[in-house]
C-alpha cells in the first residue's frame, strides 16, 4: 500500500487536496482531527500529560483544552514535551489506522508532517501550495481571526521553502491553476511508481 502524507501552511488548502482524495477514493487520516481525539482519550497520553502538567489539566468533563493551551502558549520548550508525548501515539494510531485499509493508497493529512516526524511513516510526500497574501486571506475567513493572528500562526510553522524543499510532489492551489488535473497527475504518476 502506498501512504501518501499530505501537508501545508495554515489556508495553504490541504483539507480541499484530502477531500478531493477521499472523493477520489483514497481514506486519509486527517492528524490533527485524531490527535485531539486522542489527546483527550488516550490513557497514555492522559498519565503522561498529568505527570508534566498536573492533574488538573484533565476534569470530570475530559481534558481542559484552555489549560493545556495556556501551558504551551509562547513556551516552546514545554510545546515540545507536549509533542513528544502526543505525536508517537498519534503515529502509532496512523499505522494502526493502514492496517485496518483495504485501498491500494491512503493518506495522512499533517500540517506538522516535517515537524512531528510523521513523513518517515509514509512512501511519499505531497505539499499544498498557495501564496502567502491567499494563505491569510483564507485564514481570517475561515477562523474569524485577525491578520495579525493568523501571521503568528504561519511563522509558527515550517516555512513554505523548507517544506517545498522537503516535499516529493507540489500541488498549486493558488485559485488560478485547477487542482483536479493536478491531483490526477499526482495519483498517476504514483502508479507509475509501483
Amino acid at each position: 500500500m502506498i501512504k501518501i502524507g499530505i501537508t501545508g501552511g495554515i489556508g495553504s488548502g490541504k483539507s480541499v487536496v484530502a477531500s478531493l482524495l477521499q472523493l477520489s477514493g483514497v481514506p486519509v487520516y486527517i492528524a490533527d482531527t485524531e490527535s485531539k481525539q486522542l489527546t483527550a482519550t488516550s490513557p497514555i497520553i492522559r498519565e503522561k500529560l498529568i505527570a508534566l502538567l498536573g492533574p488538573e489539566l484533565y476534569t470530570e468533563a475530559g481534558l481542559n483544552k484552555q489549560k493545556l493551551a495556556s501551558c504551551i502558549f509562547n513556551n516552546p520548550e514545554l510545546l515540545k514535551q507536549v509533542n513528544a508525548i502526543i505525536h508517537p501515539e498519534v503515529a502509532r494510531h496512523f499505522l494502526a489506522w493502514v492496517e485496518q485499509q483495504t485501498t491500494p493508497i491512503c493518506a495522512i493529512e499533517s500540517a506538522i508532517l516535517f515537524e512531528s516526524g510523521f513523513n518517515r511513516m509514509v512512501d511519499t510526500t505531497l505539499m499544498v501550495y498557495a501564496p502567502i497574501e491567499v494563505r491569510i486571506q483564507r485564514a481570517i475567513e475561515r477562523d474569524a481571526v485577525s491578520r495579525e493572528e493568523v501571521i503568528r500562526r504561519i511563522n509558527n510553522q515550517l516555512s513554505d521553502e523548507i517544506k517545498k524543499e522537503q516535499s516529493d510532489f507540489i500541488i498549486y492551489n493558488d485559485g488560478e491553476q485547477a487542482l483536479l488535473p493536478q491531483l490526477t497527475a499526482f495519483l498517476k504518476a504514483l502508479q507509475a511508481k509501483k
